[in-house]
């Protein structure tokens, strides 16, 4: 199929049902209504907390729960018919799809982070309306940002969550050429964070993860100086790497409690330590970690609008391709094996994509 054949009817997508299963199924191609675009879908990549709150099981209550819908909300794709009201986009444009559409009117909404709308009428691609892993998706205009002409769909893909997550707490870390940068949890997001931190100018990146292909993943890009897999290794590595005094910008993008203690010991006296990986808990002694060591602490969720379009100028500034963290492209016939390669932790990013 070309851009220049016409929408089919019917399309296949794929569902969520929990249990760690997938469900295929056909919908009808929706229609555009105001304000809205019709994407054909070109890559949609599998974020981790698709494993952990929908595919193993159904988590959370309410409006934020998952709502049985086209699953992914990491969707990238072509233009293919715009509604009424819609100015800016036309046919055929290449666009990342901001996976959250609010209100536009909350606090969080005119900072430009949908993803806070305290709105009952916020949704999310994936969760509460039909994702991207189905042939067509319905998109709002607004949510949608041009794809330079130098990225591909997968690497557009990639940025419309997992790279703008770990790019939000580069910046809520302030992470520049003055900085050492310890990532914990080298998964997708955590790659990520190491591979846009040494653009932004860190001189040292440190990894750790449990996983021994992810960590040799890591040291093959080339985006750690140095990595472990045996976290009772990582404070002498640590040490050895900045003279003792420990590094002046921490992430975690694990989630895991001794990976988020493990970053706030590991944080230099005055630095910042950035939580990113969601769920979980932590306990640490306030005063000898935190308080004592005069650290910043920040909880960093997705990232805005405007950081997202400021990642995507950076990236073909840069020249650099996210999809370089991609061990696995299937396409939507097999997004069972995709599921289950990604829910076995040892990959890097898994993606189900559509030929072009």
């Amino acid at each position: 199929m070309t851009e220049r054949d016409p929408v089919p009817a019917t399309m296949p997508a794929v569902r969520l049902p929990g249990d760690s299963t997938v469900e295929h199924v056909t919908l009808d191609v929706p229609e555009p209504g105001p304000g809205q675009v019709l994407l054909r879908m070109r890559a949609s990549s599998i974020c981790g907390s698709d494993i952990r709150a929908i595919y193993r099981e159904h988590l959370g209550h309410g409006a934020e729960a998952y709502q049985g819908v086209v699953a992914g909300h990491e969707p990238c794709g072509d233009v293919v018919a715009v509604g009424q009201g819609v100015r800016d986009l036309v046919e055929g444009d290449r666009v990342v799809v901001y996976h959250i559409a609010g209100c536009l009117r909350c606090a969080e909404c005119r900072r430009g982070y949908p993803v806070g709308c305290t709105s009952s009428t916020r949704a999310a691609h994936g969760w509460q309306r039909d994702g991207g892993h189905a042939d067509y998706m319905l998109a709002e205009a607004v949510s949608c940002l041009p794809l330079p002409d130098s990225l591909t769909h997968v690497d557009g893909a990639l940025v419309s969550c997992g790279f703008g997550t770990a790019y939000e707490g580069l910046l809520r870390g302030r992470v520049s050429g003055r900085d050492r940068l310890l990532v914990t949890g080298l998964g997708p997001v955590g790659l990520a964070a190491a591979m846009l931190g040494r653009h932004l100018g860190a001189s040292t990146v440190i990894g750790s993860d449990p996983s021994p292909e992810r960590v040799a993943l890591a040291r093959e890009l080339g985006v750690v100086d140095a990595a472990v897999t045996d976290a009772g290794e990582l404070d002498d590595v640590v040490a050895e790497h900045t003279a003792g005094q420990g590094c002046e910008v921490t992430i975690d993008c694990s989630g895991h409690p001794d990976a988020r203690h493990a970053a706030l010991r590991s944080t230099r006296t005055r630095g910042r330590c950035v939580f990113v990986g969601e769920g979980g808990r932590v306990d640490f002694a306030v005063s000898d970690l935190l308080i004592h060591q005069q650290l910043e602490v920040h909880g960093s969720w997705v990232t805005s609008l405007g950081h997202m379009a400021e990642l995507l100028e950076l990236l073909d500034r840069w020249g650099e391709h996210p999809e370089r963290v991609v061990t696995d492209r299937l396409p939507l016939a097999q997004a069972e094996q995709a599921y289950e390669i990604a829910a076995a932790g040892a990959a890097g990013k898994v993606v189900i994509t559509w030929e072009e």
